[in-house]
């Protein structure tokens, strides 16, 4: 390095830039930032629950299916309009909570992006200030080094000697601008996220246990939840008001105060916490679901958990299964068995129903012509019908209809379809 570089080189930091903050506008001109923070997570919420109701309707992917129809009916207590009332209430109560946090939130501002992209980047110049220290730990000459390369490369110079600027006065360079930018915009909301996941993670695994492990829990509260033995998308949020909201609305919440995000990043963290949600109850094993192939948790693991044999195991939710890794509580049998002994006693209990219509023998009063009105009329019985066993519900179309007309029979004007299948009646 030439003498009048070395005179000029200095470790001064150039300034951070002044800055105005300003009121943000909202994202749209109808609704502030925070209600559609709020409004956002119930629409995926019922989003992404009418597409995989749609596809309960049409029977499109039974192929995939982890219970079939006859299963939903027999095995589950709970009607879907009991289920889609007590969801509704479950959004009313996380809606009540968020427009409450709202009110002590400071009014969202903007104007200070280039002062914290300046900021990081004096923090990556200082940070250059220990290579040198840990190229002479490592036996080698940082200042040859940085001489070396002086003239072809006077960036990496730079940062070889421990970040010295060359020039005459204090600046940032591109590399360092463009370094604290991926920081600022990228690194930091994606880290927000990762550990926004960890806590709403941890948070669910301890209390979601804990309502397994405590009697008086699981009994008051928990045991609600675990009335859908075969759970379908909108019911990921079927709950005790109490204990959805202490699980999912102040989990999540705590978690997004806990790690600083804005109300803008809070769109996305509450949407796809409610998204994950409503896909680990989705009842399907689809092989392109990327929700389903990038987290360990999945519809296929968290189903587990529903069967009365699996029911004190894979408390993880909604995204990864390290708690239950670590924790011992991952379910480690063969399943398939399980699940289809679960398949034919519900269709053999389908079966017994239908053969109890078939066979009722309806009483046909007649009275003959002229008789007197004082003689007792002649009952007839209708002649008993011939009934052939049908094949497996969920491997035929045609049972599927033919199911569709048992759950409607057994409905008994609760008003509620068990299948999705509007009525005829």
């Amino acid at each position: 390095v030439s003498s009048m570089a070395t005179a000029n080189a200095s470790f001064e930091l150039p300034p951070l830039p002044d800055y105005t903050l300003y009121p943000q506008p909202p994202l749209l001109s109808w609704i502030s930032d925070a209600h559609l923070a709020l409004a956002l997570p119930v629409i995926g919420y019922w989003l992404v629950s009418g597409i995989f109701h749609f596809i309960d309707i049409y029977d499109l992917f039974p192929q995939y299916r982890l219970h079939t129809p006859a299963e939903i009916l027999k095995r589950n207590p709970v009607t879907r309009w009991e289920c889609f009332r007590e969801v509704i209430l479950q959004h009313v109560i996380q809606t009540v909570f968020g427009i409450v946090m709202a009110w002590f939130d400071d009014e969202p501002t903007f104007g200070k992006d280039e002062y914290n992209v300046a900021w990081w980047a004096q923090n990556i110049r200082l940070a250059q200030r220990a290579i040198p220290v840990v190229l002479a730990t490592a036996g080698l000459n940082p200042t040859a080094l940085a001489s070396n390369v002086a003239k072809s490369q006077p960036l990496l110079a730079a940062v070889l000697a421990g970040g010295q600027n060359m020039g005459l006065a204090p600046a940032f360079t591109s590399w360092e601008l463009r370094v604290a930018q991926a920081v600022y915009y990228v690194a930091i909301p994606a880290m927000q996220f990762f550990v926004g996941i960890l806590l709403v993670d941890t948070w669910e695994y301890f209390l979601h246990r804990a309502m397994h492990l405590n009697k008086w829990l699981y009994v008051t509260f928990h045991s609600r939840h675990h009335r859908l033995y075969v759970p379908y998308a909108y019911g990921a949020l079927y709950n005790h008001p109490f204990e959805g909201f202490l699980l999912d609305t102040l989990g999540t919440g705590l978690a997004y105060l806990a790690v600083g995000m804005t109300t803008r990043q809070s769109m996305w963290f509450f949407t796809g916490c409610a998204i994950k949600t409503v896909d680990d109850h989705c009842g399907y094993k689809l092989p392109w679901d990327p929700l389903q192939r990038i987290t360990s948790n999945n519809a296929a693991y968290h189903d587990i958990h529903h069967q009365s044999w699996g029911i004190k195991t894979n408390f993880s939710q909604p995204f990864f299964t390290f708690w239950d890794v670590w924790g011992g509580t991952m379910y480690k049998g063969n399943v398939t068995e399980r699940y289809e002994r679960s398949r034919r006693s519900a269709e053999e209990k389908v079966e017994q129903d239908r053969a109890a219509q078939v066979d009722a023998k309806p009483t046909v009063i007649i009275s003959a012509p002229g008789s007197d009105e004082n003689a007792k009329p002649t009952p007839i019985s209708a002649p008993r019908s011939t009934r052939k066993k049908s094949s497996s519900i969920s491997q035929s179309s045609g049972n599927w209809k033919g199911l569709r007309n048992i759950v409607n029979d057994n409905l008994q004007g609760k008003g509620g379809n068990v299948l999705g299948v509007e009525s005829t009646h």
